[in-house]
């Protein structure tokens, strides 16, 4: 790998780790709270990434993305496990719990972009590579947010839409959730490259977290000075 390789490399994995291990922990310890100590008892509800990484959606799937120039990153990590029926209240919990890995890489979000004001305070050489980690983690955390809140299991999204829904609408919508990965890499992944060949834009899943993301980053932004 090229030298400028490996320092794209270097500004990409410490954010997309740190997004996703407090994305599912923040799952674990909201379960924890609301009535459910699966994931506490398993050791889930902690910092350590080695606990939530997953060999291709942490570390190969964002690789690869990166390599193909995707227009977004993505990644995940090992599905934190909640006993929804051990909630206290299942059906609105489910929600808050679905909520709390969104709402932490929101803050996350937030947090880097408070930290640009500490750039300048650095040597050259060192501002630069902290400076493109911020700018990765403010992008990366964002995204992971708008994403995992698509309404489609086993998204955060979806738990949210089951718990929210009428049982008519939300019952098919929970049947989705051992098919969701496999529709999601589809539209992210095959989609793409088919219409490419049929000369259509089908960058569905791009189009659909475009918008958000951007009035996201533009009022976290100006919230934290930075616009």
């Amino acid at each position: 790998m090229s030298p400028e390789m490996l320092y794209l490399a270097s500004t990409w994995v410490l954010p997309v780790i740190i997004a996703i291990t407090l994305h599912e922990a923040a799952h674990g310890f909201a379960a924890y709270l609301l009535g459910d100590n699966t994931a506490w008892r398993l050791g889930r509800v902690s910092l350590n990434p080695v606990k939530h990484i997953d060999p291709f959606g942490t570390l190969l799937l964002p690789a690869l993305l990166l390599f193909l120039r995707a227009p977004f990153l993505f990644g995940y990590a090992k599905p934190v496990p909640v006993n929804f029926s051990a909630l206290n209240h299942p059906r609105r919990d489910m929600v808050l719990v679905a909520v709390a890995g969104p709402a932490t890489n929101i803050v996350l979000a937030t947090l880097a972009a408070l930290l640009f004001h500490l750039v300048a305070f650095f040597p050259t050489e060192a501002a630069r590579w902290l400076a493109q980690n911020l700018r990765n983690a403010l992008i990366i955390n964002v995204v992971l947010a708008v994403f995992n809140m698509i309404p489609l299991p086993p998204l955060d999204g979806g738990r949210v839409a089951v718990g929210l829904l009428p049982n008519f609408l939300a019952l098919p919508l929970a049947r989705l959730e051992p098919y969701g990965v496999m529709i999601l890499l589809t539209l992210m992944l095959f989609a793409p490259i088919l219409g490419a060949q049929m000369g259509v834009d089908l960058n569905i899943i791009s189009r659909l977290i475009s918008g958000p993301t951007d009035a996201i980053l533009g009022v976290i932004l100006r919230l934290t000075g930075n616009a």
